[in-house]
């Protein structure tokens, strides 16, 4: 058995889209701002017209009394419907078209009136305050009807008061000015209803397009959405307006570039100061997946113009791939020590073993016996130079390493560093990207040679290690130090160019210096200073100890 369908109920409400609801609201608004301004036009539209008429009336009457032959018949006639009063005043009724021109005396007797039988009757309306010598306006009712009615005294030539003069204006006619005036009205009031109506659908078109026609309830969702995705994702977001104004940063920006909300509304250059993390991000270094140093941070940066001019860029934090990488490279390192060390050990072996079934006996003691001391001879010259145990060891694993590819890692005869470095993992982080870069520049050339050369001035600690490889031309000497600048192909777990820009970085936050210059004989020549490195002044040895050491490939 089927189901019927219920049936849609009818939903009464705004619309919801937001070009709809924001049409429909400008209507209502011009609507109403019409009707209101009409309104208030049309209230004191009728008070004026009312007051036009009452003075209209007014003038009419004072117009009247002014002329001294009605005084006169009014003194010396009877009223009548054929007397000089009435004629005259009908004669004045008729040229302004007033309703009524009534001339009475001081009792309220009527000499004129638009309808004879009323002429010698007493007036409807009390003339005390004309009589009295006031001018009156008003709007009232007499035997004709409604009317606004101007009074004056009239006088004679000794300046008595003998009557007065009552003007009419009838009140239909005032009715029918605002009325004949209110369709004139209203088509103003819908021409302005419709060239609102115009603008508010072109205001709300714009809208429509610039909100792709999402409804209220979509757009708050998506910002909403958009705040739990910049607040959420791993990636920093750094968002620019059209003069380099940052104007959005997400709590993952703020904690790898290290800055807070004081930084929004302000340049790149103000926050974050001169340096290639702001050329990347001000668009002044371009590229994808650019490589950037902030602090101890290793990121890289991405950015996107949009179309109001401005751009949004997005950071990534490398700094433990970059640490992952490294410990690989160590590790690889180590393995490469391990196997010419393992390859050196087999010949030796096969050497003894050989000399063993050739019953050289003494031969063969002698042979271990050099082998032997070979290498503690190698570990006693490096520890005898060097006292910390880190940067000892470092440089005894770099010599296997150099002695398997080939090249004579030597240790200057000026070398001393004692054991009282403030912090030791740097300055082995420093003298490894040193001798690994120095050892990539001279490998598979002839007569290949590193020189490691690090002493204490003071509690001052100077690194230096030449090399006989190609050099670095003057013009590069200082991009060498750029993150994301290099010369080596990128090894597969990333991008180089980070090596010397950490050195650099290291020293200059201790307030020293890294520079490079062309060493003696060719090849490159990188010092490096680090002021503070020792706790205490190293003082330099009186013993002699050999000059270097130079490790032969196996």
């Amino acid at each position: 058995m089927s189901r019927t369908p219920p049936a849609r109920r009818l939903r009464l409400g705004l619309p919801r889209r937001m070009f709809s609801q924001l049409l429909l609201m400008q209507l209502a608004i011009a609507a109403g701002v019409t009707v209101l301004a009409t309104g208030l036009f049309l209230a004191p539209l009728s008070d004026q017209l009312d007051d036009q008429a009452m003075r209209r009336a007014l003038a009419i009457a004072q117009t009247t009394a002014e002329q001294p032959q009605i005084a006169k018949d009014l003194q010396h006639t009877s009223p009548s419907v054929d007397g000089p009063v009435q004629v005259e005043a009908e004669r004045i009724r008729k040229a302004t078209k007033a309703e009524y021109v009534v001339i009475m005396n001081t009792r309220g007797v009527r000499w004129s009136h638009t309808d004879p039988q009323e002429i010698g009757g007493i007036v409807s309306t009390d003339p005390a305050r004309a009589l009295a010598g006031e001018q009156v306006m008003e709007i009232d009712d007499g035997t004709l009807g409604r009317s606004a009615r101007g009074k004056v005294p009239l006088r004679d030539s000794d300046g008595d008061i003998i009557g007065a003069v009552s003007v009419g204006i009838a009140y239909d006619s005032v009715r029918a000015r605002l009325i004949h005036a209110i369709p004139g009205l209203l088509a103003y009031a819908g021409g302005a209803l419709a060239v609102g109506a115009l603008a508010a659908w072109l205001i709300s078109r714009r809208v429509q397009r610039q909100t792709r026609d999402l409804a209220f309830s979509d757009i708050s969702a998506l910002l909403a959405e958009r705040e739990a995705m910049l607040h959420g994702i791993r990636e920093g977001v750094v968002a620019l307006d059209r003069g380099g104004r940052i104007r959005l940063l997400n709590d993952e920006a703020r904690r790898l570039l290290g800055i807070g909300d004081e930084a929004v509304g302000r340049s790149l250059d103000e926050a974050l100061g001169e340096g290639r993390t702001t050329d990347v991000l001000a668009g002044r270094v371009t590229g994808t997946d650019l490589l950037t140093v902030r602090g101890q941070r290793v990121l890289i940066a991405n950015r996107m113009p949009t179309d109001d001019g401005g751009a949004v860029a997005t950071l990534r934090d490398r700094t433990e791939l970059e640490q992952l990488g490294r410990e690989l490279d160590s590790t690889r390192g180590l393995i490469d020590a391990l196997r010419a060390q393992d390859h050196e050990h087999a010949n030796r072996m096969h050497t003894v073993l050989g000399l063993l079934e050739l019953e050289m006996y003494d031969d063969a003691v002698e042979f271990v016996g050099e082998v032997v001391g070979d290498h503690r001879a190698t570990a006693e010259q490096v520890t005898e130079k060097i006292k910390d145990p880190l940067l000892a060891a470092l440089l005894v694993g770099k010599a296997t390493v150099a002695a398997e590819r080939a090249v004579a890692l030597w240790i200057s005869d000026r070398t001393w560093l004692p054991d009282q470095l403030i912090d030791p993992r740097g300055i082995v982080t420093v003298v490894g990207n040193l001798v690994d870069n120095a050892l990539d520049a001279v490998a598979g050339k002839p007569h290949a040679r590193v020189e490691v050369e690090l002493r204490a001035e003071g509690r001052t600690a100077v690194l230096r290690v030449r090399d006989t490889g190609p050099g670095i031309p003057a013009e590069h000497r200082e991009l060498v130090f750029t993150e994301g600048w290099s010369t080596k192909k990128p090894p597969a777990h990333g991008k180089r160019g980070i090596g010397l820009s950490l050195v650099r970085r290291l020293a200059e936050r201790q307030g020293g210096s890294a520079t490079v210059t062309e060493a003696d004989g060719g090849g490159a020549e990188f010092t490096v200073v680090l002021p503070e490195a020792l706790a205490g002044p190293g003082l330099e040895p009186a013993l002699t100890v050999p000059a270097a050491i130079e490790e032969e490939s196996g």
